[in-house]
């Protein structure tokens, strides 16, 4: 699975990056421990009278349909046994088929950019983090839901897709984020329904396992084994370098 992410770069970098044309996301601030139910950056694509618009805006991490009343993500280290839980990732064998990622997946992807991500190793004193990243932006591919609120503004929520671990963190984890090339980013996000999905299948595993081929790992301070610390000190970006074990 992907449980905790990082993001360094602030909204006018990820604009330029995914060539967006904006957004309202502009309290987003880099952080290097991301976890469930926090506001993350995403972009995603809309259409309104045929003009399409691609927008960098900020989602929950927990996906939370609005006809699935009462989905909340749990936060990171809850032990909480909700009801419904906001599921925060997808599996790309079922997302296409699967009754709570569906409706998402035919016409509402999105892209959830990463600096890296964490996964964690059990070692005799305790548990340890390892940072996997590449040499830039990952685009992990994502799901995402929009709720009205009852003032009448809208909320966003997301999950990142997973698959079968084929990069660096295969010996520590059996999942991995399904990543996209620059060249998938077009169709990935096309909003509309989607004719094919056995196409858009196969281009994201062609897709995450060419991305896969370029990243790498290595262990990182245990600061990040607790998400539930002030912004500030998610925004050390000493909690993503290498340390000797």
């Amino acid at each position: 699975m992907c449980g905790r992410f990082a993001m360094d770069k602030d909204t006018d970098d990820l604009i330029r990056e995914f060539v967006a044309s904006g957004g309202d996301f502009r309290d987003w601030r880099p952080s290097y421990n991301i976890a469930p139910t926090d506001l993350v950056p995403v972009v995603r694509e809309w259409e309104h009278d045929q003009t399409v618009t691609r927008e960098v805006d900020g989602a929950t991490w927990g996906l939370a349909p609005a006809w699935a009343a009462g989905t909340k993500a749990a936060p990171a280290g809850s032990t909480t046994n909700a009801r419904r839980p906001a599921p925060i990732n997808a599996r790309l064998e079922t997302v296409a088929t699967n009754g709570m990622f569906r409706a998402a997946f035919t016409s509402r992807r999105c892209i959830v950019p990463m600096t890296g991500y964490y996964e964690w190793e059990d070692l005799p004193d305790g548990k340890q983090p390892h940072f996997i990243h590449g040499d830039g932006v990952l685009a992990a591919a994502g799901l995402y839901a929009g709720r009205q609120e009852h003032d009448g503004t809208w909320s966003h929520s997301m999950a990142v897709i997973t698959r079968e671990a084929r990069d660096a963190s295969g010996d520590i984890h059996d999942r991995m984020p399904a990543f996209l090339t620059r060249d998938a980013w077009d169709e990935w996000l096309r909003p509309g329904k989607v004719a094919d999905p056995g196409a858009l299948l196969d281009l994201l595993d062609r897709s995450s396992l060419a991305v896969a081929g370029n990243i790498r790992s290595h262990p990182v301070s245990r600061r990040v084994n607790n998400a539930r610390v002030p912004d500030e000190e998610k925004r050390d970006p000493e909690l993503i370098a290498p340390v000797g074990l």
